[in-house]
């Protein structure tokens, strides 16, 4: 699975079972980066892309068990180094600020590699950034 995640510069990922922010731009990025793939969420998450229904998005609240492989799977409140043995890659996009976080991305990043990174403007964002990683051999 590649999976997706927003965090902010501590590594927090919603803060009392909420997520820390959120941008209308982001989410058609999310899209049109995943579009022809299959894209899991938990309905939590399903909120972020009301705007944009796509018949490639996929709701279940075990999404991290759901996604196969090469299917996308983005999550906020889950836990994603529960299914750490079956991500192929990780996208992050992070906010380039500091929320208050009681939830944090529990994935040891020195074991993967940047492959990719950019910065974009999001709605009410002045600067968001987008980091590809892959798994190190």
């Amino acid at each position: 699975m590649i999976l997706i995640a927003v965090v902010d510069d501590r590594m927090g990922m919603c803060f009392n079972r909420r997520r820390l922010s959120r941008d209308r731009v982001l989410s058609d990025k999310i899209i049109n980066l995943t579009n022809g793939k299959v894209l899991w969420m938990s309905s939590y998450s399903e909120k972020l892309f009301d705007s944009v229904k796509h018949s490639q998005i996929n709701i279940d609240d075990d999404c991290l068990r759901e996604a196969a492989a090469g299917e996308y799977c983005f999550v906020e409140t889950e836990d994603p180094a529960t299914a750490k043995d079956w991500i192929e890659q990780i996208i992050l996009f992070k906010w380039n600020r500091r929320y208050p976080a009681d939830v944090f991305f529990s994935i040891d990043l020195n074991r993967w590699k940047l492959k990719y990174s950019e910065d974009f403007e999001g709605n009410s964002h002045d600067k968001i950034t987008m980091e590809v990683y892959n798994a190190k051999k």
